[in-house]
């Protein structure tokens, strides 16, 4: 999560026009109070405080457990919404939506307990109790809000931002942002492929540089405005950056004619939508949430199928000659090559690293064919899964043989190797499997990526079991 710096010594940049500021010369957007605190902590810590306040009020002398659990579920539903995020633009009445509906979950959730319990009794002061909450959190929030704009304006709050692009929109928008300090932004300068014209800040490298300058300027937010940079050369950057604690925002192109003005990533800087860049996959929080659900998924998998997994196992022994398990080396997360396992479906041969197999293949064996069919012959990959070789979802593994001329072929095959490769995946479950376009496998596994979110890994869990469902029955 972005952070937020208070301290007083910070010395504003000169105002536009001034002769002491040329394209050699960066503000300083440093403060060196050494104070530095999560804007998410501020704002639920205003949220925590309004709502003892208002419920100690509410309930002075009878303080019951659905008071605290409902406070409690509140604060929960409004951090897994993304409330807390470090955000640009502070806004009340956008935040009223929100509040409300986070208000509402809870109030139900609560009254549904209560009901169970044979309480319906209560719903009347927990209808009350939502309204004083929603009240007193909208308040906060006024407060909270008011407080750090004003700190931003006196140079109290303050994050170091780089433009991408030297254009004629990124430099106004960078002039922008030296005339409202109140949005929090110090542009500090611009990357591109070629440097600009009548530029206020350094032009300090080219895109591909991006990495080098966000360590080295300590960057806390990336505003790409386009410039001379092809499309394809910025998703490349900004794909292998691995700065995840850096938020990314995007200024769409024609946002003059009103194009990505509303949505729940969309911050308006005084006229100029930004639009967040989510990038769960880099967020270590996001990565340790889906480890632990790998885990204990693939362990409780493995438990429920114990006894179909041994009579697979000695199906394939009895059939054919042979091991059971089938290890291939496939190229994994960032290009590490790992020992994959399936349940033999062939007979023995020494092609499989270079050949590629398709449904008629004659090397399959008769319990071959229906293990693939049904993909029983992943079964063992949980082991992958359990080891961390693997997760439940994510681009499916390929030999490093075929990865090398893909690579070469496809544009941003590679991409796809930025999370760990998956038992099943988005490609999969729109029909990608087999022999197949390797475009368009990669077109699906990158979308996945750009967009992941654990709901989306279960829906792609659920529609695998679906079509697993419908192989067995077909």
């Amino acid at each position: 999560m972005s952070s937020v710096t208070i301290g007083s010594d910070y010395r504003s940049w000169l105002p536009l026009g001034s002769p002491s500021r040329t394209k050699a010369q960066s503000p300083d957007v440093t403060n060196r109070s050494g104070l530095t605190v999560s804007f998410g902590a501020v704002v639920a810590g205003g949220d925590v405080v309004a709502l003892v306040i208002a419920l100690a009020w509410f309930v002075p002398n009878d303080l019951q457990w659905w008071v605290p659990a409902f406070a409690a579920g509140i604060l929960g539903i409004a951090a897994l919404r993304g409330q807390y995020r470090t955000r640009i633009t502070l806004s009340v009445a956008n935040d009223f939506r929100p509040v409300v509906s986070c208000v509402v979950c809870s109030m139900v959730m609560v009254s549904i307990v209560q009901g169970l319990a044979g309480r319906p009794d209560t719903f009347p002061r927990v209808a009350i109790a939502a309204g004083v909450a929603g009240f007193a959190v909208i308040l906060a929030r006024f407060a909270v809000y008011s407080t750090i704009r004003q700190g931003r304006i006196r140079g109290q709050f303050g994050e170091r931002t780089l433009i991408v692009g030297a254009g004629q929109v990124a430099v106004r928008f960078a002039d922008t942002l030296d005339e409202h300090p109140e949005y929090g932004l110090r542009p500090v300068g611009f990357l591109d492929d070629c440097e600009g014209e009548e530029l206020h800040h350094p032009w300090l490298g080219r895109i591909d540089s991006l990495d080098r300058i966000l360590r080295e300027e300590k960057i806390a937010r990336v505003v790409v405005a386009f410039g001379i940079s092809r499309d394809y050369a910025l998703v490349d950057v900004l794909r292998v950056s691995e700065n995840a604690d850096v938020d990314i925002h995007v200024l769409p192109r024609f946002f003059e004619l009103g194009f990505g003005e509303e949505g729940k990533n969309v911050d308006v800087v005084w006229g100029y939508p930004l639009l967040h860049l989510p990038r769960q996959t880099l967020r270590v929080t996001s990565r340790m949430a889906k480890r632990v659900f790998d885990v204990c998924v693939a362990g409780l998998m493995l438990t429920l199928s114990a006894p179909l997994y041994l009579v697979l196992a000695l199906a394939v022994k009895l059939t054919s000659t042979g091991p059971v398990y089938f290890r291939q080396a496939r190229v994994g997360k960032h290009g590490k090559v790992v020992d994959i396992l399936k349940f033999r479906s062939m007979r023995m041969n020494g092609d499989s690293d270079t050949q590629w197999s398709v449904n008629s293949d004659s090397r399959v064996t008769a319990i071959g064919a229906i293990i693939r069919k049904t993909s029983l012959d992943e079964l063992p990959q949980l082991w992958n899964v359990i080891r961390g070789d693997m997760s439940l979802v994510g681009p499916r593994p390929e030999r490093p043989y075929f990865v090398e001329q893909f690579q070469g072929e496809i544009p941003h095959y590679q991409d796809r190797h930025r999370v760990p490769v998956g038992l099943t995946g988005l490609a999969q479950v729109n029909g990608l499997r087999g022999d197949t376009s390797i475009d368009e496998r990669a077109w699906f596994d990158n979308h996945y990526i750009d967009n992941w979110t654990m709901g989306n890994d279960l829906v792609i869990l659920a529609r695998t079991a679906g079509a697993v469902m419908r192989q067995v029955r077909g």
